[in-house]
């Protein structure tokens, strides 16, 4: 990627300032880490920015910048030099450093246009400089995950177990912590620890309880196999008391087979009515002479 990327030849730019009015071209050469950050951005950011995910995009495209040296571009802080200066005879001559500074701030927008979607770049196709992209980005997109943020908080809070499996419903809850964090916002794990007690069902209240009441502090991922225990635990309760039960109580089982005995039975002994009745008898006699 980065050999496709037009530049001037290779000459230093230290000596490429002149004082003569009749010479004022400048040639620039394309810094290594820029050349890195080009041919690799799009394997280092494997998504692109949406609105629903640019906390994380943000985050993962400053960290890369920065790697290479280049966040200074992103939040304004390098600064773009003068374009001329005045030569020791009164002479105004291209400033080098401006050249140098223009060339990496413009192949740092292109690098950003890469990672950005479709829907997302007519907003900032008219910009100029990548300070001036990320300024818009990060306007643009405040307000909208502030309020994601509190509808997800609102969800985590509402969330309970119903008639999912204990691993379902603990899923739930990581996603939405996930989605909360990954919009920006932070969400406490202690939070997160009560959230997810308050949506079990009644079944496991005792287990609230002796929780809740712990000395000691439990972390969220003992919890959940805390959780995942306790989810064993009652279905073979269940199953267990199911089979005392139909140990204690068999009159229900023997109502059942002596009422299906009397119903063959008595099924029977209208087959048998129908075949050897006394009618049937009669016509089959012979009448007397």
């Amino acid at each position: 990627m980065g050999g496709s990327i037009a530049s001037a030849p290779s000459t230093p730019p230290a000596a490429a300032l002149t004082t003569d009015a009749s010479a004022t071209s400048i040639d620039v050469v394309i810094p290594a880490t820029l050349k890195f950050l080009l041919a690799n951005i799009k394997n280092v950011i494997n998504v692109q920015l949406l609105p629903e995910n640019y906390p994380t995009w943000r985050s993962a495209i400053y960290k890369l910048f920065a790697a290479n040296h280049f966040s200074g571009y992103l939040d304004g802080t390098i600064l773009p030099p003068p374009k001329h200066l005045l030569t020791a005879t009164g002479q105004l001559t291209l400033n080098p450093q401006h050249s140098t500074w223009t060339l990496i701030d413009q192949n740092l927008s292109v690098a950003l246009f890469s990672t950005i979607s479709p829907p997302i770049l007519p907003y900032i196709l008219t910009l100029e400089t990548s300070a001036s992209i990320w300024k818009t980005l990060e306007q643009r997109f405040f307000s909208t995950n502030r309020s994601r943020v509190i509808q997800l908080k609102n969800e985590l809070q509402s969330l309970s177990m119903q008639n999912k499996t204990m691993t379902d419903y603990l899923a739930s809850i990581k996603t939405t912590v996930y989605n909360i964090r990954a919009a920006g916002g932070t969400v406490d794990n202690e939070d997160v620890f009560h959230y997810i007690l308050n949506g079990l069902p009644p079944s496991y209240q005792s287990f609230k309880t002796t929780t809740r009441s712990s000395l000691h502090p439990i972390s969220l991922d003992d919890l959940y196999s805390l959780l995942r225990c306790e989810e064993v635990h009652q279905t073979t309760d269940a199953l267990r008391e199911l089979s005392f039960s139909n140990i204690a109580h068999p009159e229900g089982h023997l109502a059942l087979f002596s009422t299906r005995g009397r119903s063959r039975r008595r099924s029977s002994s209208n087959r048998g009515r129908g075949r050897f009745s006394p009618s049937n008898v009669n016509r089959a006699s012979p009448r007397p002479p």
